[in-house]
């Protein structure tokens, strides 16, 4: 069954906003819940569900939570998703099965942070290159310490999805998997995973600057200022999912102002697969009760007033093909996001010298009319909130070509 957002469809979606997709029903709190979404099955995980304090991750599956032998047609693959970003040339429409031209580029070094040990971590990677002709690479695990974390089953699901598609945008940089253990205490919004962010920030660094990508989140808090010290390496860009939960939800550490903070549309294809339109799909956005905005958003002052406004920028996030131990799923969320976006700048070659350098160039970039419309791609339909320029939608867009990035 193909998975295409098809115009009548969407048009349903975006008159009612993303509420129905939102809604989670039939499940209580311990377990996975569901919901419905274009006539779709989608499934949040355990580790998905919010529970303030504690990190969670921001990813579903679509229609079902079990493996199948081969991708889903509908799901989008390396080579389509670079295809309507115009990051490679590919046919007229980008459709799912055709679109089969991947990224070749990247430099320096890319580090995901997750929490587990991930034990087909470079089977599964290899497997998911050689379906999609992406060039090979080693995916370094690392963790802090003697000790193995721990593997924690669901979160398996958030690391295929983060090191495949963070690679196939930026095949040819170097690849890290930074993992922890979970907290289990009431302190878990501040350990350990700030500790892994740090130490994933300093391999970067020392293999040539890149990125870092974090697809987990929390509510936010107010300490959670204290936490923006952990994502100021020099020579690294960090990026943030910017959550799930739709407009008005808080998380961090996709507020934080040392992060690009990634927020989730989706691709409209006609009924022959071709790319119509892209809209807001659902994913979070929020004016920050206690993050300051930055300098680089003095020029959308009017708008986010003196708190910080997220997400930055947003990216495709339903419905990702990902390989884990076998067999293929259909992902989505901003999870997915995060590292696709964490690539493409990656691939880009800008080797910003710190979050805040490669978001003023956006931000300015906005104020530019001609330069945005060449570089971004400006999110307005799909919910009420969604606006010409930045909004809580999608921030600035989605991306347009390498430029800019």
């Amino acid at each position: 069954m193909k998975r295409f957002f098809t115009i009548p469809a969407m048009a349903a979606v975006m008159t009612a906003g993303v509420a129905c997709f939102l809604a989670l029903v039939s499940a209580p709190a311990s377990a996975q819940r569901e919901a419905v979404f274009n006539g779709h099955r989608i499934i949040y995980p355990e580790s998905s569900i919010p529970k303030i304090g504690h990190l969670h991750t921001n990813y579903f599956y679509v229609d079902s939570d079990q493996p199948s032998a081969g991708p889903n047609p509908g799901d989008e693959t390396p080579g389509s998703v670079a295809c309507v970003y115009q990051l490679v040339s590919g046919p007229t429409g980008c459709p799912i099965a055709t679109s089969t031209t991947v990224p070749s580029g990247g430099i320096g070094a890319i580090a995901i942070v997750d929490a587990g040990y991930y034990p087909t971590a470079q089977s599964d990677l290899d497997a998911f290159d050689a379906q999609f002709g992406i060039p090979a690479t080693t995916v370094n695990q690392v963790w802090q310490g003697k000790t193995r974390p721990p593997t924690y089953s669901e979160w398996l699901t958030e690391e295929a999805l983060d090191i495949e598609w963070s690679h196939a945008m930026a095949p040819q940089a170097k690849l890290f998997l930074v993992v922890s253990t979970l907290c289990t205490t009431p302190q878990c919004n501040t350990d350990p995973s700030w500790q892994a962010v740090q130490y994933a920030a300093q391999l970067v660094a020392q293999n040539g600057g890149g990125v870092v990508s974090m697809s987990f989140g929390d509510a936010e808090i107010s300490q959670e200022r204290t936490f923006d010290q952990y994502m100021t390496q020099p020579g690294v860009v960090f990026f943030a999912a910017s959550g799930d939960s739709g407009i008005g939800v808080s998380i961090y550490p996709g507020s934080s102002p040392n992060v690009v903070s990634v927020g989730g549309t989706v691709f409209n294809r006609d009924r022959n697969g071709n790319f119509v339109s892209e809209v807001y799909g659902g994913g979070g956005g929020d004016i920050s009760p206690y993050e300051p905005r930055p300098k680089y958003q003095s020029g959308i002052a009017g708008i986010v007033g003196t708190k910080r406004g997220y997400p930055d920028v947003a990216s495709n996030y339903c419905c990702a093909a990902v390989y884990l131990q076998g067999g293929w799923l259909g992902v989505g969320g901003t999870s997915w996001g995060s590292p696709t976006f964490a690539g493409i700048v990656n691939a880009a070659g800008s080797q910003m010298g710190s979050t805040a350098d490669e978001l003023t160039m956006m931000y300015k970039e906005l104020a530019v009319p001609s330069e945005y419309a060449a570089y971004f791609n400006d999110i307005t339909s799909g919910s009420s909130k969604c606006k010409t320029g930045w909004d809580e939608c999608a921030g600035i867009g989605s991306p347009k070509t390498y430029a800019g990035k």
